[in-house]
């Protein structure tokens, strides 16, 4: 049965860099075309829709070959062949092809049960879009250098037709297949590069880079730094807490100084004090002290509160799911630093506020701010701008490279930029940052993932890895006792 395309969630993911992934035993036809429903969907959101065609064939080609070598190695398992013993392969290859084809529905049950898959997985990533046809039978060092030798040899041919007369290959998918895939990818200015085969912790990856519309990218950019230029004439941070800012940094501020600022504005104490007050100081007693509070939550922390205040008191608070959105990453965020990173009482703080802050390039697309809508409007129609780019920005296009830019215009630390910005591409962070983006991405993911937004294998491997995280079942353990203490935590805070 055919799967229904759920073209919003993929345009989603394919906005937020999110990867989208479809498992398959058998590769049935229905599951081809839901492979290029899936692929269309991406090309037509970044200007490669006349693409379409020529990488579709591509994708089922490797998707093919990717079934072909799991039916090989149950193949060869049945006839008691070595597929690594050179005797052994030239004698099952004699037959391997015919016996299969008469026999198809027999193999492919062998591979269903065997649990060897194909997987296929798409991915919008530094301004290309990544597609890496998975089988997890590797591939033996002789058929990989059967395939880079078919992709050294496509060098040599100009045209389909020279290809065809020239290479012929009875027994092996990955023949004349592969040099038609090489030669359709130059065809369309992609060159033999953007395609890889390799093995990876028992799989076999193959990968095809396909960049974005260099037009269709450079708008995206031209839309983003007009965004941020009008940003500029939103109102700054209240002048109470540009001046709290300056106390924090000033060495001879005390900390009564502090409190009395803060004494001054009724949100800013009750903020303060549902912090301290939170689960995560687990203090003996309620603190109404906003002396007390300031020296529990330390100068760093009492920064970052800031940060998160101001920046609510800016933008829009009408959007209270993407509020709550962010409240509850923050919480995530703070206790999985606090569980999985000890000693690092900075990235307990970072990794909060980083939570909170994380979205603020979606809020900026929101009705307290007409006038900016309404500029940006006018910039894309005075442009010529498709009218449809300015729509992609308000649902998410491109808001977490927003976020990071318009943090560094309200000179936000570098944890926090990067924390906003890399929030969906974490790989991509500095070093130095690693730690609170990781941190903050994984809040992120699990809170998308309680919401069904997205899957366990969407989630960047890396990440789970840093945090030791090797099963789904693990990884839902974690999400069940976070999610069980936020519960708990907004019942304690109602109750005050």
């Amino acid at each position: 049965m055919a799967q229904a395309l759920d073209e919003a969630k993929i345009k989603k993911a394919a906005r937020n860099s999110i990867p989208i992934s479809i498992k398959t035993y058998t590769l049935p036809h229905e599951t081809e075309i839901y492979m290029e429903e899936i692929l269309r969907v991406f090309l037509d959101e970044f200007g490669q829709s006349h693409l379409k065609d020529r990488i579709a064939y591509c994708l089922k080609e490797l998707a093919v070959n990717a079934k072909k070598a799991n039916t090989k190695r149950v193949y060869f398992k049945e006839k008691n062949l070595d597929i690594n013993n050179e005797e052994d392969y030239k004698k099952g290859m004699e037959t391997f092809k015919s016996d299969t084809l008469n026999n198809i529905n027999h193999y492919l049950q062998l591979q269903k049960e065997a649990g060897l898959y194909i997987k296929v997985i798409y991915r919008a990533l530094n301004n290309n879009l990544i597609l890496k046809i998975i089988n997890n039978s590797e591939i033996s060092q002789k058929e990989q250098i059967r395939v880079y030798d078919r992709i050294a040899r496509s060098r040599a041919f100009e045209s389909m037709e020279e290809a065809l007369t020239t290479v012929l290959d009875d027994s092996e998918g990955a023949g004349l297949g592969i040099v038609i895939l090489v030669l359709m990818l130059k065809k369309i200015g992609i060159n033999e590069d953007a395609f890889d085969i390799d093995v990876e912790n028992g799989e076999t990856i193959a990968k095809i880079e396909v960049p974005f519309s260099k037009v269709h990218m450079e708008n995206i950019s031209e839309l983003s730094a007009e965004i941020v230029r009008e940003i500029e004439e939103l109102p700054q941070f209240p002048d109470n807490i540009v001046y709290l800012q300056k106390l924090i940094h000033d060495p001879d501020s005390e900390f009564t100084d502090i409190a009395r600022q803060i004494s001054m504005d009724p949100s800013l104490i009750a903020d303060l004090l549902k912090i301290v007050n939170s689960a995560q100081f687990m203090l003996p007693k309620r603190v109404d002290n906003i002396v007390e509070a300031v020296k529990l939550l330390g100068l760093r922390g009492l920064t970052n509160l800031l940060y998160s205040y101001g920046t609510q008191k800016i933008l829009d608070q009408s959007q209270k799911w993407l509020w709550n959105h962010s409240n509850k990453t923050a919480f995530y965020a703070y206790n999985i630093a606090k569980n999985f990173k000890r000693n690092k009482r900075d990235l307990l703080d970072d990794a909060y506020v980083g939570g909170i802050l994380h979205d603020m390039g979606k809020i900026i697309f929101s009705d307290v701010h007409p006038e900016l809508l309404e500029k940006i409007n006018n910039f894309c129609s005075n442009r010529d701008l498709p009218k449809d780019l300015f729509e992609d920005f308000a649902a998410g296009l491109n808001h977490a490279e927003i976020g990071g830019l318009i943090a560094e215009k309200w000179n936000f630390p570098q944890s926090l930029i990067e924390s906003i910005k890399y929030h969906h591409e974490p790989i991509r962070c500095s070093k130095e940052y690693k730690d609170v983006v990781y941190t903050v991405y994984l809040a992120n993911a699990l809170c998308n993932l309680e919401d069904d937004e997205i899957t366990y294998e969407q989630i960047e491997s890396e990440v789970l890895r840093d945090f030791g995280i090797t099963s789904e079942n693990q990884l839902m353990t974690m999400s069940k006792r976070l999610s069980d203490a936020f519960d708990r935590e907004q019942t304690r805070q109602e109750k005050y």
